[in-house]
């Protein structure tokens, strides 16, 4: 199972009603949130989610909206007597920005790894997620995130029969595990049938439309994109600060096929963005204004 938790939904400035854009996954007992504007803290204890067992921190950009509330996240995660490492992932300057948002939270009891992504596309595999980051394009360098969890093949006793491994070793190997033992290496390859469908999720936002986005987004579990302006005639802004409107970012969906898009990221003046739905599916029907604090709990597909 992952749990995805969209904690804010707002873009540029948060608002009495609306929180900055931020999201977070748990699966197996680890979390990971995606940006950290101001408010973030406030919309984690909103929904009642610890940010104690955060293992990655993903951010997209360094605009103030989307890392603001760093410090005190990291301020709070000590005080919780948190020991273990926190990954850090971001494009290149990561290290050099946290370094200076520090100054207000200098002394913590655990220590920073930093992941600076510097290629177009790059792929990691932490805890029970694997992390595609892939640039998008907005004013400065920003990265889309699509956060998977693979799915391994059925056991398949007649396979392992075949490669006579002992029973013992079974459990083991189904679990992953690779052994030696007997003068010989068992593989869990050797005991599993093809991978099945895992889970993904694509968070996506300050950018303008690119081919890349549908890509990772290609039938996604939930496809969650940038929306900043639903009214008419922002389409000269929306391309002047790079940014999206929901009706392109609803062709994006289209055309990646996902089972479900929010929208996300408003610009403060868009105060009801549901009034802009109907338009918006026509495009994409699954399309959805998401609220801060909208919770999806995604299961594999029953076979």
């Amino acid at each position: 199972m992952l749990d995805i938790c969209l904690l804010g939904t707002g873009g540029m400035m948060p608002l009495p009603y609306r929180w900055l854009t931020s999201m977070m996954a748990r699966c197996k007992g680890s979390s990971l949130l995606i940006d950290c504007g101001e408010g973030t803290q406030i919309a984690l204890k909103e929904k009642g989610w610890s940010p104690k067992p955060i293992d990655i921190i993903c951010f997209t950009h360094y605009h103030a909206d989307h890392i603001s509330g760093l410090p005190g996240l990291l301020l709070t995660m000590g005080n919780a007597e948190r020991t273990e490492p926190l990954t850090l992932i971001g494009p290149k300057g990561l290290e050099k920005v946290v370094g200076a948002l520090r100054v207000i939270a200098p002394e913590l009891p655990f220590s920073l790894k930093f992941i600076e992504l510097t290629d177009v596309r790059e792929r990691l595999n932490l805890g029970p997620y694997t992390i595609d980051a892939f640039r998008v394009n907005h004013n400065v360098v920003c990265y889309g995130y699509c956060i998977s969890i693979p799915r391994a093949g059925r056991f398949d006793v007649e396979r392992a029969k075949a490669h006579e491994i002992p029973q013992r070793f079974w459990s083991p190997l189904q679990k992953g595990a690779t052994i030696e033992a007997e003068g010989r290496i068992f593989t869990p390859d050797m005991v599993l049938g093809p991978e099945r469908r895992g889970l993904k999720v694509v968070y996506c936002t300050d950018t303008r439309p690119v081919p890349v986005i549908a890509e990772y987004g290609k039938e996604a579990d939930l496809f969650i994109c940038e929306g900043m302006y639903g009214e008419e005639g922002k389409e000269s802004k929306a391309r002047e600060h790079k940014h999206m409107t929901f009706y392109e970012a609803a062709r994006l969906a289209k055309e990646a096929d996902p089972k479900q898009m929010w929208l996300t990221h408003y610009s403060p003046s868009l105060t009801r963005p549901e009034e802009f739905m109907d338009k918006v599916k026509e495009i994409f029907p699954r399309a959805k204004a998401a609220r801060d604090g909208w919770t999806a709990e995604l299961e594999f597909d029953e076979e």
